[in-house]
Formats: structure tokens, sequence, C-alpha cells
């Protein structure tokens, strides 16, 4: 496996909590954040391929005749524009 160096900037709180979890779990703190990201990595791509495959050949326009359909209402209070 090759491996590249990537200078990593953390807000001091998030350092010292991956720390505190990179402890816990008896790794390095480079190990811990490496396993995070890979983690992170599949979740995306995982997400990704799901709704890649589930969309199929459905394109923005095909929800076009729900729209139509679709209530014309004001948004609650609170989630406006």
């Amino acid at each position: 496996m090759s491996k590249a160096s990537y200078p990593l900037k953390l807000p001091s709180s998030v350092k010292a909590a991956a720390a505190r979890l990179a402890k816990e779990d008896g790794v390095s703190l480079n190990q811990w954040i490496a396993v995070a990201i890979a983690q992170k990595i599949g979740v995306v791509e995982t997400a990704s391929d799901f709704l890649k495959r589930r969309a199929g050949s459905a394109s923005p326009a095909d929800m076009l005749p729900f729209l139509e359909k679709a209530k014309r209402e004001a948004p609650p209070a609170g989630d406006e524009i």
C-alpha cells in the first residue's frame, strides 16, 4: 500500500476528541483518523451507488407530473426562504 502525506488542520476540540477516542481504541491518532476517513468514503460511495441504482433511468423531468399534482401551500412558519 502506498502512502501519501497530507497536512491536516483540525479545530482543537475535534483533535482532542479524536485523540481521546484513538486512545480508547488503543491506536494512534493517525491510524484512527485514517480509519475514520475510510469509513466515511465507504458510506458516501455506498449511498451514491444505492441512489443511482434506485433512480435507474429516471430523469428530473420524470418528476414533473408528481410535482404538478402536489399541493400548493405555504411553508411552515420558520421554514421560509
